[in-house]
């Protein structure tokens, strides 16, 4: 039973990074400093379906990769409203920086999208208005993360008892073990 509802995680995490309008497109990533937790919606870029490590794009300069390059422990939510379904993801959070691993990637990125990478001054910085961002397009300050899922927790609401497993990585395998929900 529990893999059936492995398979059904699997299969819902690789829609979402393959279909544009997949509920699990845009997820919600956690990341920790020292002021706390920090939390935004990300988007997922490509599932590795050997190992399901999630991948996702970010401006080198953002503050979740100096969260991650300090605790690079992290947490994604995913939730599909329509099946019910809500997929915790915990994991390591890794930068990817290799110069041709990055060139691989950023060539499949649409010409108008490159821009949200390439901002002279870092994401967050405060400015006078939302045309005052000037662009570098010789610069790019693009890098992808990846997670690697430690734990996967599948939590369906349903009737008349609400499931909910968590996946353990152990070694190659991933051994579920039903929750109260």
């Amino acid at each position: 039973m529990e893999n059936l509802h492995f398979n059904e995680l699997k299969k819902e995490l690789i829609n979402g990074s393959s279909k544009k309008k997949h509920p699990f497109r845009y997820f919600s990533l956690a990341t920790s400093n020292k002021n706390g937790p920090r939390q935004r919606t990300v988007v997922l870029r490509k599932i590795e379906h050997d190992t399901l490590n999630l991948l996702i794009y970010t401006d080198y300069r953002s503050q979740k990769v100096h969260d991650i390059q300090d605790h690079p422990l992290v947490s994604a939510l995913f939730y599909h409203p329509k099946k019910l379904l809500q997929v915790r993801v915990e994991g390591k959070a890794h930068l990817i920086t290799d110069s041709d691993v990055l060139k691989t990637y950023w060539s499949g990125i649409q010409e108008a999208s490159k821009k949200d990478y390439t901002t002279e001054r870092d994401p967050g910085t405060a400015i006078s208005n939302p045309d005052a961002v000037d662009y570098d397009r010789e610069h790019a300050h693009f890098c992808i993360i990846k997670i690697i899922p430690e734990t996967f927790e599948y939590l369906k609401l349903k009737r008349p008892n609400h499931l909910r497993i968590q996946f353990t990585l152990k070694g190659a395998q991933w051994n579920g073990q039903f929750l109260v929900p």
